[in-house]
This record gives structure tokens, C-alpha cells and sequence, in this order.
């Protein structure tokens, strides 16, 4: 199979992924995955990791080009990721209101309603992840989108591999593969808990996308030091690399945080900026 949306190479290169159809002997051989999620009702909060047992992952993939779309899921199902194509924006709201999903693959250019819109709409009613595919090369698009609520994207024309592996890295945020630690923090009316994902603030649920959560996690396990934007990007992505992604739009993260837990989004009460520094949690009794 190719490798890059556009270009296609000889397999052993394990190139990017390409719309145009390639044999299906070119897929690379598949590989077994090290760990494996448990099929699970809440597919946000709950997931168990069973040693050789293959991942039971499933994905959404809204996408219009069916040559694309074939080719996604078919390495994808090698990859242990049972993906459902569908074609357009409503296709995919039917198809959330019938089952639950893992993680959406949400391409921009979607006839109809477009893949933000989609992506807005979708946050309204479920927190599943998002990862965006987008061929745009527009920056202020990728950063709408993660204003939007989506976890990542991925740009056109993209490894198969690369999208398979932030895919993994996006769930394992999502399904709270977390540091070993107290299992809630209170500061004020902002209680978090680890273990459930889950943020009340003055006894009110806050819906948090991945990413954020996972910024104010990084920030609670650190309260009251100041964390630098390397030092924020290194503990939400851990080992999965840099994100260049999350990386420019670590401000736009804490915003949206900040716009759902505190009082007063202008004056801050729990996340404040150290001007040159970087950001902090506070620490109330």
C-alpha cells in the first residue's frame, strides 16, 4: 500500500499513504501491537491493557474519497483498529447516535457540512477524541479545529504508521494512561479525578476535551511550580514525541481550559500566567 495521501512508494519504504489506489500486496507486513484495550461501554474512561491480547479499537473514519477510505481501514484492520467509513458529516452523527466509538478520524474538506462544523457539532453532545485529517496547509485551520475540541491532527499527505501511532497516542491520553499518584486534586471549588477523567468545578461537571484534561493533570501534579511550555509539551506527550501541533497551540489549550473551570476567564483564579515563565496552577485550601 502507498504511504503519503498523493505519492506512492515501494512497500519496504513503508511510504505515506496515497489516494491513489496502490496493490494490495504493497501493504507493509503487520506488525502485533504491544498492548491491547479492553472493548469497553465508556469508551473515554474505562480501558484495560491485557498483556498479548490484540487492541479492539474502534474508529470513525469520515472521510469522501472511498479509494482514501479503503485504503485507511484496510491498514488499519491489519494494525488491530476496526475503522467504519462513512462519506459526509450526517453519516457520521447517525452513525455516533447508533454506536459508540473509540476515536473519530474527521477529514476538513467534507461535502456539506464541513469537518469543523462537524467537529463543533460533535463536542456539543459526546467527548469521544478527534483526531483531524486535513490536506490544508493553513495554520490558522489546525488551530480552529483544536479550538474546536478536537485532541490532534494530521496533515495531508501523511504515513499510514504516523496516523496509526497518534491514533494509539491520543487513546492512551484519553483512556488515563497516568503517572501513579493521588487520585484527586482539590484546589477551591476545582476538584479533579484521575482516575474517572472527570473536573467538577463548585460541584459542576466540566466536559474537557483529552488534551485539555491532560494540560490541567500536568499542571495539578505540579501545583504551585511553574511549568515552561517544553516542560507542558514533554508531560502531555510523553514519549510519544513532540507534537508541533500542540506544541504552537499550548496557549490556545490553557484559553479554552481556562474559558470552562474558572470564574473569570480575564482573571484567573486556578491557571495563571508567570509572564516569561509559563503557567501554574494555584494552591487554595
Amino acid at each position: 500500500m502507498a504511504g503519503r495521501l498523493g505519492t506512492v512508494r515501494r512497500a519496504d519504504s513503508v511510504a505515506p499513504m496515497s489516494n491513489e489506489r496502490a496493490p494490495m500486496n504493497a501493504l507493509p507486513d503487520q506488525e502485533p501491537p504491544n498492548a491491547a484495550l479492553s472493548e469497553t461501554s465508556d469508551s473515554r474512561t474505562t480501558a484495560a491493557f491485557l498483556g498479548k491480547v490484540p487492541p479492539v479499537i474502534r474508529a470513525l473514519l469520515i472521510e469522501d474519497d472511498r479509494k482514501l477510505s479503503s485504503l485507511v481501514v484496510e491498514f488499519f484492520g491489519q494494525h488491530g483498529v476496526n475503522a467504519t467509513p462513512v462519506g459526509d458529516a450526517t453519516a457520521a452523527l447517525r452513525a455516533l447516535e447508533a454506536e459508540r466509538f473509540d476515536i473519530l478520524l474527521v477529514d476538513l474538506m467534507l461535502p456539506g457540512m464541513d469537518g469543523l462544523t462537524l467537529t463543533r457539532r460533535v463536542r456539543e453532545r459526546w467527548g469521544t477524541p478527534i483526531i483531524m485529517v486535513t490536506a490544508r496547509g493553513d495554520d490558522a485551520d489546525k488551530i480552529v479545529g483544536l479550538e474546536l475540541g478536537a485532541d490532534d491532527y494530521v496533515a495531508k499527505p501523511f504515513n499510514p504508521r504516523e496516523l496509526l501511532a497518534r491514533v494509539r497516542a491520543v487513546l492512551r491520553r484519553s483512556l488515563g494512561d497516568a503517572p501513579s499518584g493521588p487520585s484527586r486534586f482539590t484546589t477551591g471549588g476545582l476538584v479533579i479525578d484521575f482516575d474517572a477523567r472527570e473536573v467538577t468545578v463548585e460541584g459542576n461537571r466540566q466536559q474537557l476535551t483529552a488534551h485539555e484534561f491532560d494540560l490541567l493533570c500536568a499542571l495539578a501534579r505540579n501545583a504551585g511550580r511553574v511549568l515552561n511550555r517544553d516542560q507542558l509539551l514533554e508531560l502531555v506527550k510523553g514519549q510519544d514525541g513532540a507534537d508541533e501541533a500542540f506544541d504552537r497551540s499550548i496557549d490556545v489549550h490553557v484559553s479554552r481550559l481556562r474559558s470552562k473551570i474558572e470564574p473569570d476567564p480575564r482573571h484567573p483564579r486556578y491557571v495563571k500566567t508567570v509572564r516569561g515563565a509559563g503557567y501554574l496552577l494555584a494552591r487554595e485550601s
